[in-house]
């Protein structure tokens, strides 16, 4: 699997988990501390999150970080 195809991976997984819960970008932004672009560009594989941005998103959505990988 290249870099970009695990970006990709990784930001339809999010979009999957975050929609679940009803939420919309914004929604998840906001129980994350970060903006809406940022998970914007996230959810559509343009940049290389930190690890540190993965928690707190699985933190968000009340998940285990290894679960935003869909392995």
């Amino acid at each position: 699997m290249t870099r970009d195809q695990l970006k990709k991976k990784v930001g339809n997984r999010i979009i999957e988990l975050r929609t679940k819960k009803g939420w919309n970008q914004s929604d998840l932004a906001r129980e994350c501390g970060q903006d809406r672009q940022a998970i914007k560009k996230l959810e559509n594989g343009k940049v290389n999150p930190t690890i540190y941005s993965l928690y707190e998103i699985a933190k968000a959505l009340k998940v285990d970080i290894y679960q935003l990988f869909g392995f």
